[in-house]
Parts: structure tokens; sequence; C-alpha cells
């Protein structure tokens, strides 16, 4: 068995051991070396080529962003953060993604000797996912809004019955999952769709803490409104709501409009979970209902994402060479949930224009 090298970055030696016990513990990974900071980590790097980097994103003295950067200019190869669970370490940990990291694991504030431990596997998950990634460099987003209605920017407050309902019937949905690459994703799908959008119901595998900076981030972004779920919010034309990190979050009728519910039981692997979303929406909001399931390791979404197209839905998925782990849509795909397979560049403009034809059918 071919086993992937992983290098450390870190600048705590204890969560450097943490780390490669962890990693060792893996029979598929190897831990080539550990080094304490980006001056030590560099010679490593052409030395000892290493399949995958774990990098601390916030070290005295030295900037992980900034080595970031000069690595997928220099050295390209899969990085999984590690970020503290602070208001810093998540704006640091987003902007990460955006250089080119794969993914983020939380760093715990408190007992950090317990708190790695307990979150073993899913640093295990992340960086086999990230060995099979595909790196992708750092670029200029082109933001290229389909025009659909009149409205063309974003308006607070904005109810059902106003101008943003002219195309769409207020409870069509677009749900949309995805995991590992899916922070770059989203930001493409989302900003490529109207401000007269149907509502959207997001769920990306992320950390407690980190999305609500992540709304806030594709709210600066898009033309659509989006921001971080709250129990009992409404589903608006025009808006993005995205599940918090730690919660399940799924569709329900409220007295006057449909709305999200939130929750914590234990009941999947991720939390947020892909399928609860969409069964959710298959349960709710039947064939009036579009799913989407993009980038992302493992198989969240798979089942839901059945359900939905078994309930009348229209179904797409992202395709492989577009996809950073081409994991949760081929799952997808292998169970028959999935109607059209595009890649990411047209997967908003289908998912409108599919929107349009079967409002217009109604």
């Amino acid at each position: 068995m071919r086993r992937s090298r992983v290098l450390i970055v870190d600048d705590s030696a204890l969560m450097r051991e943490l780390l490669g016990n962890i990693l060792r513990s893996a029979p598929d990974l190897e831990v080539v070396g550990a080094a304490r900071d980006p001056a030590q980590a560099l010679p490593m790097l052409e030395r000892l080529k290493p399949n995958v980097m774990t990098l601390d994103v916030e070290m005295p003295g030295c900037d992980g962003l900034t080595f970031l950067g000069e690595v997928m200019r220099s050295h390209p190869l899969p990085v999984v953060m590690i970020s503290s669970l602070t208001e810093r370490g998540s704006d640091l940990a987003l902007r990460a993604l955006e250089l080119g990291a794969i993914d983020v694991v939380g760093k715990p504030k408190l007992d950090l000797k317990a708190g790695v431990m307990q979150q073993a596997d899913e640093l295990l998950a992340k960086v086999r996912a990230a060995a099979s990634a595909r790196v992708r460099t750092a670029g200029v987003r082109p933001v290229t809004p389909i025009e659909v209605g009149a409205v063309s920017t974003k308006s607070p407050g904005r109810a059902v019955g106003t101008a943003a309902t002219s195309t769409h019937s207020q409870t069509r949905v677009i749900a949309v999952g995805a995991s590992t690459g899916g922070t770059e994703a989203l930001a493409d799908f989302l900003s490529a769709l109207p401000a007269d959008s149907p509502p959207v119901l997001v769920v990306q595998h992320m950390p407690e803490r980190f999305t609500g900076k992540f709304a806030k981030r594709l709210d600066s972004m898009c033309r659509i409104r989006v921001r971080e779920a709250s129990d009992r919010d409404q589903v608006l034309p025009g808006t993005a709501l995205v599940a918090p990190g730690g919660k399940h979050m799924r569709l329900a009728s409220g007295p006057t409009s449909l709305v999200v519910r939130l929750h914590s039981e234990p009941n999947s692997a991720h939390r947020p979970s892909v399928d609860e979303l969409f069964e959710s929406v298959a349960a709710i909001a039947v064939s009036r209902s579009i799913g989407v399931i993009l980038t992302g390791m493992g198989a969240d979404g798979a089942r839901g994402l059945l359900a939905m197209r078994r309930a009348g839905a229209h179904t797409f998925a992202q395709d492989e060479e577009s996809c950073v782990v081409f994991g949760m849509p081929k799952e997808a795909i292998a169970r028959g949930a999935v109607e059209r397979i595009l890649p990411l560049s047209g997967l908003a403009r289908a998912v409108v224009q599919c929107s349009i034809r079967s409002s217009r059918s109604e």
C-alpha cells in the first residue's frame, strides 16, 4: 500500500507531537517531517516532497498565509490548515481557503491535548481527502450574475409577494450541499445567481464559529443576501441561509411561509448534514425544489438527493473535473440521485433556467 507523505508545520511543539501521533496511527499515512515555522519547512518541502502539508494559520513571528501563498506558487500541494476557533482564526482560515488550502481543522482553545484527540477522526479524514484532492491555486473570480428579473441589487427586508417573486414561486427552494473544496465552489455558484433567485439553503461542512464569517464573506460577493441561519428563519426569495457549524438545518412549514429549523441531535456523522437538509426539502417542497451537490469527501447528501429526485425535484451534481474532491457527487451519481452532471461554471445558469422552465409550466 502506497502511503501519503505528510509534513506538519506548527510553532507549538505539543501540537506537532499530537498531530504526528494521530497521523502515524493511520497505516495509509506517513509523517515525513515536522517544522516549527515556514523557514524550517521550505527546505523540507524541496527535500522530502510530501503529498500533503498541515499548516498552522497563526504562528508568532511568521505569517502562515504568506507562506501558504508562496507554497501554492512554488510547490503547489494539498494543504490542510489548522486554525484556532476564534474570530481572528476564522477570518484567517477563510483567507487560507481562498489562497488554495483544501480544508481547515479547528484548533481547540482550551485543553489542547484532549481537544485535538477528540478531533482525530476529523483530522485523518481531511488529510486523506487532501491527499487525493485537486490542487487549486487562487485566482480572480469573474462574477457574471445571471439576469432573470428586473431586480439587480440587494434590497434589505424583501418579503414574499414583492418584486422578487415576479419570476419565481415563493415556495420554490434551491438546496445545496458541499464539503471539501466547497467554500470556493459555493462562492462561484452563489455569486452567479440573480438577485431575484429562489430561496437558497446551504449546508457546507465547516467547524463551529466559522460559518458566520463564511456567510458574511459570501454576502459581500453575491447579489443575493447570504447569512448564517437562525432557528425559524423565513425562507425568502433572494436570500441564502447557511447552516451553522455544529447544527443541522431542515426545511419546515411555518404559519405563513416556509422556515428553517435547527437542531443538534447527533444522528449523522456530519453536523450539519446535507442529507438532513435534502430529505426535509423532499418532504416539504417536493417537485417545487432543486437539489445541487458540490465537491466534497464522503457520501453525505447522496441519500437525501435521491429522496428529492424520487419526490419529483430536479437534481444536479458538479462534475469530476471541476471538483476538488469528487466524493459526494460521485456517490450521489452512483445511487441514481442525479438528473444532470455539469461543470461548476455552468451549474448556476442551468439551475436558474430549470427554475424558470418549471415555474412557466405550472
